[in-house]
């Protein structure tokens, strides 16, 4: 099921007539600011869990 040009042309139509040509901008604001979070999230996951380096030096002070 491909999504042609004329049909991402209808939904934007539609979006425009619902929300009216002011929102449009906020929405896609807000829906950016998702997606950047969404791959920040992603990103964070990955990383591997290090410790901090002054929890190291202070479980080896109370070691000695």
């Amino acid at each position: 099921m491909n999504i042609g040009w004329q049909e991402i042309l209808l939904i934007l139509l539609i979006a425009l007539l619902l929300f009216g040509a002011k929102k449009i901008p906020d929405l896609a604001r807000g829906l950016g600011k998702g997606i950047r979070e969404f791959k920040k999230g992603l990103s964070e996951i990955d990383k591997p869990i290090e410790p901090d380096k002054d929890e190291t030096k202070e479980a080896k002070s109370s070691k000695e």
